[in-house]
């Protein structure tokens, strides 16, 4: 989360961000500038030094970029080096985010369908030992990575998911699961919704999801996504995690509080 200068850079970045067009594209062409600022710490420095003009570092960027990057990104990447940024991370920071908006734009109507698609590479990836020590082998270039993503997923997910999946290679974030947990949280912004992590024993039945989902926006003034896992330990009851809230109606809990009124 980006704050103080920041988050007021980010914004405006964010202001001219396009919400129709070739938003796949764009998206690419900010993940791309996101991955040469953190590979070139030179021309970082320069793109975030204070002591510079901004249209005089907007300048150099559109001669580095020119011919490379559509006129909608190279736009939103111009507007975000003339702001002031907290720390020289935080403006390749934002442009990632910022790719990732667009890449869920990208995606109309099956944004939610984007959503889910996130959230279960991410669980397969956590599951696998294999796959995850494949991405994450400093041996493995990334190029290989993303080769074996897109062999992995192929026309299985959307297009947008497979860009997702191989821009979380990038090392911005500490693991593959967590940049995935990441832009699923974005990807819940822009359409303006929460996320719930609900742990059940069993499959929820379509009507169970819709009432439960009703419930959570009640309860929290917006519409929620629901990432459903099936846990065995679970027992039976369910276990809602949404934000810094515990909503634990599990057997195995109830058992627990039992265990201690007795004990007490």
């Amino acid at each position: 989360m980006m704050r103080g200068a920041s988050a007021d850079a980010y914004a405006a970045a964010a202001a001219v961000l396009p919400g129709t067009g070739d938003l796949g594209r764009v998206g690419q062409d900010l993940f791309g500038t996101a991955d040469l600022l953190r590979s070139e710490p030179g021309l970082r420095r320069v793109a975030t030094d204070v002591s510079l003009r901004g249209e005089a570092k907007a300048d150099l960027l559109r001669g580095v970029l020119a011919d490379k990057v559509s006129p909608e990104a190279l736009e939103v990447i111009a507007t975000a080096v003339t702001q002031r940024w907290t720390s020289g991370r935080d403006l390749s920071d934002a442009l990632e985010q910022l790719g990732v908006v667009a890449t869920v734009r990208s995606t109309g109507g099956d944004a939610g369908r984007l959503e889910d698609e996130v959230f279960a590479v991410g669980r397969l990836v956590q599951a696998n030992p294999e796959l995850r020590d494949a991405l994450s082998d400093p041996a493995r270039s990334r190029s290989d990575k993303a080769d074996l993503v897109e062999g992995l997923l192929g026309d299985k997910v959307l297009p947008a998911t497979v860009a997702l999946v191989q821009q979380s290679l990038s090392g911005s974030h500490r693991t593959v699961a967590v940049a995935l947990g990441a832009y699923q949280k974005i990807a819940a912004e822009v359409r303006g919704e929460g996320v719930a992590t609900v742990r059940v024993a069993r499959p929820l039945a379509d009507d169970d999801r819709q009432r439960l989902a009703g419930a959570l926006a009640r309860t929290y003034g917006r519409d929620v996504h629901l990432n459903v896992i099936v846990d065995p330990d679970v027992l039976g009851g369910i276990r809602v995690e949404i934000g810094d809230d515990v909503i634990d109606g599990t057997v195995s809990s109830r058992l627990d509080d039992a265990g201690r009124r007795l004990a007490g």
